[in-house]
């Protein structure tokens, strides 16, 4: 895991709203300096966490501008910067590159885009062209279009493509992905340890938000290949990652955060406040983790 760019665990950072739903950029910064000081390798700036399909371009690129300002070399940076239209790709990309991202995340073409796998080598080709790393995205479930191994190694032929994030939830699946000897993020929560295990280069994670320590702890102790320690850290993380992965994920982060002293306030609309029977499970699941406040 060490040999490669993004290894460890780049943190999925929630986006901070303040009241009237406004990006809070002192509380991000604050959030910032806290997760550093826990030790996240990297973080994920307009993550799928971090709200991305409800910000707007000029926020998310605000957003991606001040975040490597603040980290300022401290952690790596990736900046997601998914679009419909491959021309605004490749500025927001190009964006990120100029405020000094170590890479970009990318969806697949969504919404009635290309399904077939031509058509998804071209469209990784073109956002190519702005010259950083490029982690490709399967979440088949989300946006209808599956990174099989066979597509992988075709997108690894391409200049700047370094690595896909699964996140279908599907062990068997990545461990297909891992098998091709090409280098994959997990992107499940409920699936870090085995993932880990099973050769996953590294971790790009939503659920990091509510306990970073013990999260980069746990990568850590993967990393020196110390298995009892993953399995003991795993057991008071996995109640609260199998519960946020059930539904309702981005809430639950929010509220989670929330929960364990890392308030990144509410969701932006139309994503409400989670409801009051899931607040009182996920608080119970977060017992264990306390320490973390």
């Amino acid at each position: 895991m060490s040999a490669f760019t993004f290894s460890g665990v780049n943190l999925a950072i929630t986006t901070p709203f303040d009241a009237q739903g406004k990006i809070d950029f002192a509380r991000f910064e604050c959030l910032i300096e806290r997760y550093l000081a826990a030790g996240v390798h990297g973080f994920v700036l307009s993550s799928g966490t971090g709200m991305h399909v409800y910000l707007s371009k000029d926020e998310s690129k605000e957003l991606v501008a001040f975040g490597a300002r603040v980290i300022n070399g401290r952690a790596r940076v990736i900046a997601q910067t998914s679009a419909l239209l491959v021309e605004e790709v490749l500025e927001r990309t190009r964006h990120a590159k100029d405020c000094g991202a170590d890479g970009v995340m990318v969806l697949p073409p969504f919404f009635e885009g290309p399904t077939d796998d031509q058509g998804i080598i071209d469209f990784y080709s073109a956002v190519s062209e702005a010259g950083l790393p490029i982690i490709g995205y399967n979440v088949p479930q989300a946006v209808g279009v599956e990174v099989t191994p066979a597509l992988f190694r075709q997108l690894s032929a391409i200049p700047n493509f370094v690595s896909v994030k699964d996140s279908s939830g599907d062990l068997a699946a990545q461990a297909s992905l891992v098998r091709t000897g090409l280098p994959t993020l997990n992107g499940a929560d409920p699936l870090v340890p085995y993932a880990l295990f099973a050769g996953a280069a590294g971790l790009i994670w939503g659920g990091a938000n509510l306990a970073p320590k013990t999260c980069v702890a746990l990568a850590n102790a993967a990393q020196q290949g110390k298995w009892e320690d993953v399995q003991h850290l795993w057991k008071s993380l996995a109640p609260v990652m199998s519960l946020i992965w059930q539904g309702n994920y981005v809430q639950s982060v929010y509220a989670g955060a929330e929960l364990m002293g890392y308030g990144a306030g509410n969701p932006r609309r139309p994503l409400a406040r989670l409801a009051e029977g899931k607040l009182a499970a996920l608080r119970e699941a977060l017992a264990p983790l306390n320490e973390e406040a």
